[in-house]
């Protein structure tokens, strides 16, 4: 070999060396956005916790699984009514769980008994949705200190469950929905306990609801701007007097709410199946998050947590788009506030309703004080 021909395989040599180096270091770095998704975020209970349990406690078969997630138990001893609150339905949607957590490190009952599941999709908390370009977490400043929170998918994450059909059919209606769907929690009510992972977990919660004997559940959601129920409380036809009566209350405290009956033909829902199956009284809440729509432009963590998208600001003021998008942006702590407004406003008129049985909550703070403080003044 000549010294020129020793000298080009040299290159090559060093080249080949660099080029693996920077896959290597490219590799460890995903490795560590891989592992911090499935990291647990961490949650501080208020002094009013009386226990903790595991989803897999009501279906064994999702123990140790992506599936299974915390319970956490508020019981007063005191004889009253049980609330179960699901955050974490759609892992994309901040404010149905960070509404959720606030209220888990605030709450303290003092007749009857809250459950509470921050994420009820668990899986979904591990990822992000392909070709959206969203942040893997968001970061809140809480009172001693900066508090990161996971944003996931609106599904579960495809590891746990794939592949997906074409058309999703819906178990036991038969409805037909797109394949995507097959891995969405809030489509798979009332699961099944030989069907997929996502169904699963969906059986899980329909045996939790019936083992604690459930009176009031909560469903927490946002949507886009563009959707017709934004701002909205969907309700069972069973829970038709609570709902309207909440939404009149809150109306009155300058809170507007759409009131939405569950359509009966439109199966999978909690909303639905959790009335249909269950004697629970189901609420489900929407708040308008622009980080949801397709109007939305560069989807980043500011976007979440302020809630300000010019884009949505010019089709509002253009009149062509039924919208519902304040100029001034959607940020969390308003979107935070309104479900907790309505999760207390719905409990106040089930009690008046239902004295004999009540549910009585207190140290969550107002939509008001929500405004005035800030989420990071309730994160303890």
């Amino acid at each position: 070999m000549t010294l020129k021909q020793e000298g080009r395989s040299y290159r090559h040599i060093v080249t080949a060396v660099i080029i693996v180096a920077i896959f290597a270091i490219g590799a460890a770095l995903a490795s560590v956005d891989f592992l911090a998704m499935h990291r647990p975020d961490v949650i501080h209970p208020s002094a009013g916790l009386t226990g903790t349990g595991m989803l897999s406690d009501y279906f064994e078969e999702i123990k140790g699984t992506p599936g299974d997630t915390k319970l956490y138990f508020y019981d007063s001893g005191v004889p009253g009514a049980t609330v179960l609150l699901l955050g974490g339905t759609h892992p994309n949607e901040p404010s149905g769980f960070i509404a959720p957590v606030v209220i888990t490190e605030n709450l303290q009952v003092s007749a009857g008994r809250v459950l509470i599941l921050l994420q009820a999709c668990a899986s979904g908390f591990t990822c992000t949705d392909p070709f959206e370009g969203c942040p893997q977490s968001y970061t809140l400043q809480g009172k001693s200190g900066p508090r990161k929170f996971r944003f996931g998918s609106r599904v579960s994450n495809p590891l746990d469950q794939w592949p997906d059909p074409l058309v999703y059919l819906h178990y036991p209606s038969g409805q037909q929905l797109s394949g995507f769907e097959t891995r969405n929690l809030n489509r798979s009510y009332p699961g099944r306990p030989d069907g997929t992972f996502t169904e699963k977990v969906g059986h899980a919660i329909m045996q939790l609801i019936e083992a604690e004997h459930v009176d009031v559940a909560f469903d927490l959601h946002e949507a886009a701007p563009e959707i017709p129920i934004i701002n909205a409380i969907v309700y069972h036809e069973k829970s038709e007097d609570v709902a309207l009566g909440a939404v009149l209350e809150l109306e009155m405290e300058g809170l507007h709410y759409s009131p939405e009956l569950s359509p009966v033909n439109f199966r999978g829902l909690s909303h639905r199946e959790w009335g249909d199956r269950t004697g629970a009284m189901p609420f489900l809440m929407e708040t308008s998050n622009p980080i949801q729509g397709r109007l939305r432009g560069r989807t980043n963590e500011d976007l979440i947590v302020k809630g300000v998208s010019e884009r949505y600001k010019q089709a509002l003021e253009s009149g062509a788009l039924r919208i519902e998008y304040l100029p001034e942006g959607e940020p969390l702590e308003r979107r935070v506030g309104r479900h907790i407004a309505g999760f207390k406003t719905i409990l106040s008129v089930y009690n008046d309703a239902h004295p004999e049985n009540p549910i009585v909550i207190e140290n969550l703070p107002s939509y008001d004080e929500l405004m005035a403080n800030g989420i990071g003044h309730y994160l303890q």
